[in-house]
């Protein structure tokens, strides 16, 4: 006879079975396919805040910044520099509308916090 603890797990897994399972694979492979699309993603999202919103610079930061961190939850991390105040919110509009695949977050490198923004300097990637 198990623990009361595996009493309960067996309990639960025969009562929600689809809460136990994966709705998305986990093979390397899936996880490739999403990291290059999330490039893909990032790098037409730098474009349209260069072209459209007079971003200076951006700068891909996050779990993007390296294959084993991405997981099949990462979202997209954009750093950007010039866009003008009144322009930002539409900047975000504008790239959180390219996809619906990611989150993308989009920040304001000159109205973060100094720890984010040094590790943004460090560790992130212009694009």
């Amino acid at each position: 006879m198990g623990t009361e603890i595996e009493e309960f797990a067996t309990f639960y897994i025969k009562k929600y079975p689809l809460t136990f399972t994966e709705d998305i694979p986990r093979t390397d492979q899936f996880l490739s396919e999403r990291y290059e699309a999330a490039w893909k993603v990032a790098k037409k999202s730098a474009m349209v805040l260069k072209e459209s919103y007079g971003a200076q610079k951006v700068v891909v930061f996050g779990s993007l910044t390296n294959r084993s961190s991405f997981t099949r939850w990462s979202d997209i991390d954009l750093a950007v520099w010039g866009i003008p105040d009144e322009k930002f919110y539409a900047a975000v509009g504008a790239v959180t509308g390219l996809t619906r695949e990611f989150k993308i977050d989009l920040v304001d490198v000159i109205e973060c916090r100094v720890s984010l923004r040094k590790a943004i300097e460090i560790e992130g990637i212009e694009v």
